[in-house]
């Protein structure tokens, strides 16, 4: 198992951009494939980008299609962090992020990811 806590989020205006970051506390984090969710009020928590794990610097990144272009997802194993850069930002981004890890290459279901963070507040005005 591994703590993870993610920070960066906050309130901006619609067209800009926002850096999360979540830090990885404990062994192995650089052997876990690593992913962002969100989740909207009333909806249900939803992938948003992930990426698998690495031995070196080479590695997968894979996103769900509303965000591909705009949002890129990495990682830094020297400071077990990933990160999720999100550019071009529009009001229907405006949710709850969550980094979580998993032991499953290329998931995409929660259920798949077995430590979550606390979560960070992305808000988008229009």
């Amino acid at each position: 198992q591994v703590q993870l806590v993610e920070s960066g989020g906050g309130l901006v205006q619609a067209g800009g951009s926002l850096r999360l970051s979540c830090a990885a506390s404990g062994r192995g984090f650089s052997n876990y494939h690593m992913g962002w969710f969100r989740q909207a009020p009333g909806k249900e928590r939803e992938f948003v980008a992930g990426i698998t794990w690495s031995s070196g610097t080479t590695y997968y990144a894979y996103y769900t299609d509303s965000v591909k272009g705009r949002f890129t997802i990495s990682r830094d194993n020297a400071k077990n962090t990933v990160y999720l850069q999100m550019n071009s930002l529009k009001p229907e981004d405006t949710a709850i992020y969550y980094c979580a890890a998993s032991n499953v290459y290329g998931s995409r279901s929660t259920g798949a990811f077995h430590s979550w963070g606390q979560g960070t507040q992305v808000t988008v005005s229009s």
